[in-house]
């Protein structure tokens, strides 16, 4: 763009209004591109970041949720293996 502004400053004065226009519309179509791209490309990495983290928003929550699972299951496994070792001691 910046070429072909420099190019349309060196036309004769009588048809470098068209060219003129034509290149205040480039730049707004530039403009507008650069910013959809942006756009697209924030939107995209939001997803790739929630898709590789797993963040559906209830993160928190299915976090803790899965915490306390464990940790049941955790003490389920401990009294077992204390029931395990009272028995093996009484053995």
């Amino acid at each position: 763009l910046e070429q072909m502004e420099l190019e349309v400053r060196e036309i004769p004065p009588q048809s470098r209004g068209m060219y003129s226009s034509r290149m205040r519309s480039y730049k707004q179509e530039m403009g507008k591109l650069e910013a959809d791209f942006k756009r697209s490309r924030i939107a995209y990495s939001d997803e790739v970041r929630n898709e590789l983290l797993g963040d559906d928003g209830n993160s928190s929550e299915n976090q803790r949720a899965h915490l306390l699972d464990n940790t049941e299951r955790l003490e389920r496994s401990s009294r077992r293996l204390e029931a395990g070792y009272q028995i093996a001691v009484e053995t």
